[in-house]
């Protein structure tokens, strides 16, 4: 039995061959016969999320900067925000998305609504 360990090229330094095809090269991780997407596909998970973070921020700052002021100021500023940034959204891609992404974008944005009205509902 030999003594010796095999030698094992280095990926870092050298192409390595599987028979005919390199799998591996010292200026990149991945295959040759691999192509990475370059390419930015977002998903409707991400539009969903912008939505709603975004609708947060500004329905909460209408909140704060109308709270003096009557609950129906306060209710129109916010109705006509979340019209916006749904539009917004749909044009942006969740009108593309899956049905239940669309509902999904509606009802939660809605719901939020539904608490600044409710929260605005003792100064009405």
């Amino acid at each position: 039995m030999p003594d010796e360990e095999p030698k094992y090229p280095d990926p870092r330094k050298e192409d390595i061959y599987a028979g005919d095809r390199r799998i591996s090269r010292p200026d990149t991780d991945f295959p040759d016969w691999y192509m990475p997407d370059a390419k930015y596909r977002p998903i409707p998970i991400a539009w969903f999320a912008a939505a709603v973070l975004i609708q947060t921020a500004i329905i909460s700052a209408i909140w704060y900067i109308t709270f003096a002021s009557s609950g129906w100021v306060t209710i129109v500023l916010s109705a006509l925000a979340s019209v916006a940034i749904f539009q917004w959204s749909w044009a942006r891609g969740i009108g593309s998305a899956g049905q239940g992404w669309q509902f999904a974008t509606l009802a939660v944005m809605l719901m939020q609504f539904g608490f600044i009205a409710l929260g605005v509902s003792d100064r009405l």
